[in-house]
């Protein structure tokens, strides 16, 4: 029923805007069909798997906009040793870029993604705020991981392996690598709102 509300709502509120079109009610009778079949988790994971960087949100350490949001581009990669999706966020900071400073004062932080990063709704005529373009937003708490664990320097590769210009930060700019310890996750893919997803959901999907 609640589904159905909104697709009346959304019918009206193109009906405001512009003249009936019968086509523009199958799109979106389309819509609701397609939202019925939709894997919130599973867009979670691919969407972040798909993409080679996020914008991602801190409360600012810099005097000039102390305590406001920053926001960033930062390249991620979650693949694990075989090439595969491993859900598992990570990324490389330095203390001379916004975000680096920032998670030492406050180490939450929010990454967000977008279908539009694959240019998926540009090829579809979607704009990307519609919420048919399907977004994800990630909130966690970064940790640094010790570069003496025998993990790091594998994790490390991976990046590279994906991120070939890090070898350049690295040396250059003292380039640490982190992942994103999640804590709540965020899918808006259709009309109505987002939808919450467990960090234990996201894991648990296989792509």
């Amino acid at each position: 029923m609640q589904m159905l509300l909104l697709l009346v709502v959304a019918c009206v509120a193109l009906s405001q805007t512009q003249a009936y079109s019968a086509l523009q009610d199958a799109r979106i009778i389309a819509e609701y069909k397609r939202q019925l079949g939709l894997n919130h988790a599973k867009i979670a994971r691919q969407l972040v798997h798909s993409a080679n960087w996020a914008s991602v949100g801190s409360i600012s350490t810099n005097q000039i906009v102390k305590d406001y949001p920053m926001v960033n581009i930062i390249s991620i990669d979650d693949n694990s040793l075989e090439g595969k999706s491993s859900g598992v966020i990570r990324f490389l900071l330095t203390d001379l870029d916004f975000t680096g400073p920032d998670w030492q004062s406050n180490n939450k932080v929010t990454f967000m993604f977008t279908d539009e990063q694959t240019l998926h709704c540009k090829n579809a005529n979607k704009d990307p705020m519609e919420p048919t373009c399907a977004r994800v937003i990630i909130s966690g708490q970064v940790k640094k991981l010790p570069q003496n664990e025998p993990s790091y320097k594998p994790a490390l590769n991976i990046f590279i392996n994906r991120h070939p210009a890090a070898v350049n930060w690295i040396k250059e700019h003292n380039f640490y690598l982190c992942e994103l310890d999640i804590k709540n996750i965020f899918v808006l893919d259709f009309y109505g709102g987002p939808h919450q997803v467990s960090a234990s959901d996201y894991y648990a999907i296989q792509i």
